[in-house]
């Protein structure tokens, strides 16, 4: 995605173009500017396996960015594009997370794919953990918090990271109680319940043991947190090894040693959590949601009896308080985005619509939300069914769906001028209550009393909108409607890891390895 103006957009009515038309000589599927027409790239700031990060400077307001550069040469077959653009997406779909790195553009040329995020410029977790030796118990839980936090939005948005390790996290800055923020989601994936994988990735010490015998699901994201807190506490890796045929014989049979230092002065509900973190049995292993209900990580050691919402859950609970008005504005909204910044929620959708009709049923929200944790009851799931489904046929397609799962950060200028102007049929600067009626009929809704509408936004009182009292209504928040919900992650049910046959076959989109190990 270009930054600003010059951002591609799609106008309401015509559908994003695919990633399924890209050529494998190029990752976006559009054209982009320039990158040094719009930033001045200074300084290495680090180097990974696929890419270099530089520093890099916004000419028109001066704001540093960090801008990931990946060598098209390095990309060989049109898996390696694909996983590009896959990343891409993925951090559109995340960007809503404060502990996530947020992505600002894309760009393409014939050589590289740049990649401008916020800067980061605290450095590695990595690196304070070498400056530190050991973090004190206090400050690994909340270093934990966050890093599970990050693991359970992505798990309830369908996203496994599969390369979590303490390089892949950063601070915000140099201060000691600094933000922490993931990147790098070059190797994550997003899949589906019941779905496991079997290409070999991921980083040495961190890897999972079912991993390593190619059949796994999102439980390998809890073992590799498992590793960082040990890390965290002790300074080193649980399982270590000259060699990594060694790290790999440990990770699948080696015993956690708790007897050295600084073991012994460290409490057994540090212990306790680290053992069910590195459950090898993936199916016992606890879930992120588990891991941040653990009394070692909650300061007053009481689990919630009311966990928060999974962020689909969430997202229609807003949706379903909000005016008819502000539903239609997001429908429109959602058609304009480009397909890097839904590519996320259209695989949330292909993962609730399970008979790949194109539309959502009951039956089929009610069994989606239970996948990431809901325990609503039917009548509330009717209740959210009936608000995302704009026309009331009685199903939700993919425009409703876009429009009830969208998230707020796509309120941006030219997005609210674009939506408003769709209302302004005449271009008069206001929508009447005339055009907000057609706008309704236009939409499947047929006459609707859109009088307590119109008052709750007119502030002026002069019986229609200005585009100000529009973006006013847009931007601010709704309540959210109440429930009993329990959020958890989208669990597999897993054979016990270490007694399946490596070669046995995985249910993957993909049958390349991507082998970073």
């Amino acid at each position: 995605m270009a930054s600003g103006s010059e951002k591609p957009k799609n106008p309401p009515g015509k559908k994003a173009t695919t990633a399924s038309t890209k050529q494998t000589t190029s990752v976006l599927p559009y054209q982009t500017p320039r990158l040094r027409d719009h930033y001045l790239i200074g300084k290495k700031l680090g180097q990974g396996q696929f890419g270099t990060t530089y520093l890099c400077t916004e000419k028109t307001v001066g704001i540093q960015y960090a801008c990931k550069s990946i060598p098209k040469r390095k990309l060989l077959c049109k898996e390696d594009y694909d996983d590009v653009w896959r990343e891409i997406q993925i951090m559109h779909h995340l960007s809503e997370h404060p502990n996530v790195v947020r992505i600002k553009g894309t760009y393409e040329d014939s050589v590289f794919v740049h990649l401008v995020m916020e800067l980061c410029a605290g450095g590695e977790l990595f690196d304070r953990i070498v400056a530190k030796g050991h973090y004190s118990e206090r400050q690994a839980a909340q270093l934990i918090k966050t890093i599970v936090g990050v693991v359970e939005a992505c798990h309830s948005l369908g996203v496994m990271h599969r390369d979590l390790k303490p390089e892949n996290f950063l601070f915000e800055n140099s201060d000691e109680d600094a933000k922490l923020k993931a990147t790098d989601f070059g190797l994550s994936v997003f899949y589906k319940p019941g779905q496991y994988f079997c290409d070999v990735v991921g980083s040495p010490y961190y890897v999972a043991p079912e991993v390593l015998c190619k059949r796994y699901g999102p439980e390998v994201d809890v073992w590799s947190a498992g590793v960082i807190l040990y890390i965290l506490l002790s300074g080193v890796p649980p399982f270590w090894a000259e060699t990594e045929s060694g790290i790999f014989r440990q990770i699948l049979h080696g015993k956690l040693d708790f007897d050295s230092e600084p073991w012994p002065s460290i409490s057994d509900s540090a212990k306790d959590l680290i053992r069910k973190m590195l459950d090898r049995n993936p199916k016992k292993r606890v879930t992120a949601h588990q891991v941040l209900c653990h009394p070692w990580i909650l300061d007053d050691s009481v689990a919630p009896d009311k966990p928060l919402d999974s962020a689909v859950l969430s997202r229609l609970k807003h949706f379903s308080a909000m005016n008819k008005l502000k539903k239609m504005a997001l429908h429109v909204i959602a058609e304009r985005l480009s397909e890097e910044e839904i590519g996320g929620l259209k695989e949330l959708f292909k993962m609730i619509d399970t008979d790949n009709s194109g539309t959502i049923t009951f039956e089929e929200l009610k069994v989606g939300l239970n996948r990431v944790g809901s325990e609503l009851m039917e009548s509330e799931i009717k209740a959210l069914m009936e608000a995302a489904d704009i026309d009331n046929n009685g199903t939700i397609d993919y425009g409703e769906f876009l429009a009830a799962t969208l998230h707020m950060n796509k309120m941006d200028e030219e997005n609210l001028i674009a939506a408003f102007s769709y209302f302004d049929k005449d271009g008069s600067g206001y929508i009447t209550i005339d055009e907000l009626q057609q706008a309704c009929k236009d939409f499947g809704l047929g006459d609707v009393h859109l009088d307590e509408t119109i008052k709750e936004i007119d502030r002026d009182n002069d019986g229609r909108i200005d585009y100000g009292e529009f973006a006013a209504m847009m931007r601010k928040g709704d309540a959210g409607v109440g429930g009993r919900t329990m959020r958890g992650n989208l669990n597999f049910n897993l054979t016990d890891a270490l007694g399946v046959n490596a070669s046995a076959p995985a249910a993957t989109t993909s049958d390349t390895v991507s082998n970073t190990i």
